[in-house]
């Protein structure tokens, strides 16, 4: 036996390692145990939970957009349809490299910096997580087959399908209609969250941004089953959208373009409508645009075009352009002064050419340099002179003029559902102090009572005011909405709704003007018969449009200056720029003694209304009635009853 082995203590050793395996032992115990408790709480105390967070990983509930509604026109015919369109989507959870994968894309299709930094903008401003965000739209055939066979390396790109606006008359309605857009964060505050979930488009301008929650529908749901790589590979359930209302306008597409033809090449307005519902049939602004440009995105040279354009083909004349109204408003001033009594119906001035206030004053001038000579309330009409109307003015005074054209709907919005309408200018005393023009002249209510100097209008409110003439004074407020579509195998039934404010959840003018009640009825037909006398007479102002018609049509003609010129001037167009020439104006309704249709026309720089706008609103009149004799002949093929 060595020294060493003598010095070992075996059993000691063993006692050691005894210990040791025991406390090894009961580590790994304890490991196993905390092991098995962890196990336990996962899988039974912690499953249901567990369960749930594990479907959230391949189960998604996704919102799903409904379907917007179709605007038809008073015929049926389709206005604003939904037509499918490809865009490329990615995925901002799955793409990995966003700057390759957008390079790489660029290589496949054509991808402008525009559309990519449009892109961009949207991504932060997605709403919630794993939401797609398109990159570009209106796909071909090529470019969704060059994407789809290139899916295996560009992880979270797709192309997906969806409903978008399409408007088949294009630039012809876009001034009456609007049009839709990519909805924006501003749009997104006022708007349901909710309810606007999955919607990319919200009504811009028009009857689309009036009639947005009628035309929107209610989202639905659907909860999907996804793979890793976010797609989705079946629908588990779905709660089915509830599509947009589809919606009916008094708009006759025919009258429309028969009207928008007349007035092609020109800067112009024509606004038509039905006096005995107040249903707008025509509105025409031209220039206009497409506005399926607008839809999806309008690129950046397209918009600088139509923004820097001369001809404005964005601005809505019809309803927005301001001008003066001239002579046209000089028979609702007639009926203002002999109503209130200020002069008879009787009142007749002499005319030499001119007007003063005070002996050697101001001569404010007639358009017939020589005069009209005696003139009473009918030739000052028909005929158009102005000196009857400045005589009337000074006698009643501003007061009196700015109430009665109050009451035909100048100075005011009066139409239903045409939000862009401008309220136009109505000069009062209170008017022009509060505007710090200064105190009201007489020679204020001079100009005023020709259309002039501060007075401004609208071609709508021109073609209301006619249509309250038309009626007798009976107001029917102008609107486009005749009614809300019933669909009954496949065959369209109109419902016209009396509370379409209340049913679009917005709300429309508070101007819901009464009647104008005068103290002699009589006073209607003598007004009347001078505008008749207008486009009939052998001296209207009219005369020339007013030839073979079997009934009669009632006007007035208006010419407003654009640049003043001084007093002892003679107006010469020819030596003027075309555009510092005067707007030609005309309003009318027909037939005179049982009015259908009421109409004003201007023309911008179009010179006299007799040339220029007369003749045009006479065409428009034609169509209406040629069109109105073409669908009683084919009711009466078709066997359908007529009234009487």
């Amino acid at each position: 036996m060595s020294a060493f082995d003598s010095l070992k203590d075996h059993t000691k050793e063993g006692r050691v390692f005894l210990s040791r395996a025991l406390i090894a032992f009961v580590i790994v115990l304890l490991l196993i145990g905390l092991l098995i408790g962890r196990l336990y709480y996962l899988q039974v105390i912690q499953h249901d939970q567990l369960a749930a967070v594990s479907d959230d990983n391949r189960i998604q509930l996704q919102p799903v957009a409904p379907t917007r509604g179709l605007v038809y026109d008073r015929n049926g015919t389709l206005l604003a349809d939904n037509r499918p369109s490809y865009s490329i989507t990615l995925l901002k959870e799955k793409v990995g490299d966003l700057e390759h994968t957008l390079a790489e894309l660029q290589k496949l299709i054509p991808i402008t910096d525009r559309e990519v930094e449009l892109f961009r903008k949207r991504l932060q401003q997605r709403r919630r997580p794993y939401e797609t965000v398109p990159l570009r739209f209106r796909l071909t055939d090529d470019e969704i087959a060059r994407i789809a066979v290139n899916y295996q390396r560009l992880p979270g790109v797709q192309v997906e399908a969806d409903l978008i606006r399409y408007y088949p008359f294009g630039a012809s309605l876009v001034h009456a209609l609007g049009y839709v857009g990519r909805i924006n964060e501003k749009e997104l505050k006022r708007v349901d969250p909710k309810n606007y979930s999955a919607t990319h488009y919200i009504g811009k301008l028009g009857i689309e941004r009036f009639y947005e929650p009628l035309l929107h529908g209610e989202v639905g749901y659907q909860k999907v089953e996804t793979n890793a790589r976010g797609r989705v590979m079946r629908v588990l359930e779905q709660t089915d959208p509830i599509p947009g209302k589809d919606i009916v306008l008094y708009l006759d597409i025919r009258l429309q373009q028969a009207a928008e033809k007349l007035v092609e090449g020109l800067r112009a307005a024509i606004v038509v409508i039905d006096p005995k519902t107040g249903g707008i049939l025509a509105l025409v602004s031209n220039p206009g645009y497409d506005p399926n440009l607008f839809v999806t995105g309008i690129s950046t040279q397209d918009y600088k075009d139509l923004r820097e354009s001369p001809d404005l083909p964005l601005f809505n004349r019809a309803l927005r352009g301001q001008y003066p109204p001239g002579s046209t408003i000089k028979p609702m001033v007639a009926m203002g002064v002999i109503d209130s009594g200020v002069v008879s119906p009787t009142h007749t001035v002499f005319d030499p050419g001119f007007y003063t206030l005070t002996n050697g004053g101001r001569r404010y001038r007639d358009w017939k340099r020589g005069g009209h000579g005696t003139v009473d309330l009918d030739m000052a009409i028909y005929q158009s002179c102005d000196v009857w109307f400045y005589d009337v003015a000074n006698r009643a005074g501003v007061d009196i003029i700015s109430d009665y054209l109050g009451r035909f709907g100048f100075g005011q919005v009066t139409s239903l559902d045409l939000p862009e309408a401008l309220s136009g200018i109505l000069p009062s005393k209170e008017w022009k102090k509060k505007t710090g023009r200064g105190s009201w002249f007489s020679g204020d209510s001079l100009n005023l009572s020709i259309g002039q100097g501060w007075m401004l209008a609208t071609p709508l409110q021109l073609a209301t005011a006619s249509a309250v003439m038309a009626n007798r004074g009976q107001w029917k407020q102008p609107r486009m909405l005749k009614g809300v579509v019933k669909h009954n195998k496949h065959k369209i039934d109109q419902v016209v709704e009396d509370d379409v404010v209340e049913i679009s959840g917005l709300e429309g003018t508070s101007a819901v003007l009464p009647d104008i009640h005068l103290k002699s009825n009589q006073y209607w037909k003598r007004i009347i018969d001078a505008m008749v006398a207008v486009v009939h007479g052998p001296r209207g102002t009219a005369r020339k449009i007013g030839h073979g018609l079997d009934f009669q049509i009632a006007g007035k003609t208006g010419t407003a200056q654009v640049v003043g010129i001084k007093q002892d001037e003679i107006y010469d167009a020819e030596s003027m720029a075309e555009r510092h020439r005067d707007h030609a104006l005309f309003i009318a309704f027909a037939p005179a003694d049982d009015p259908e249709i009421a109409v004003s026309v201007i023309v911008e720089n179009g010179g006299g209304g007799s040339s220029t706008a007369a003749p045009i609103a006479r065409d428009v009149i034609d169509a209406f009635m040629a069109l109105k004799q073409q669908d009683a002949e084919q009711d009466k093929l078709a066997g359908v009853p007529t009234d009487g």
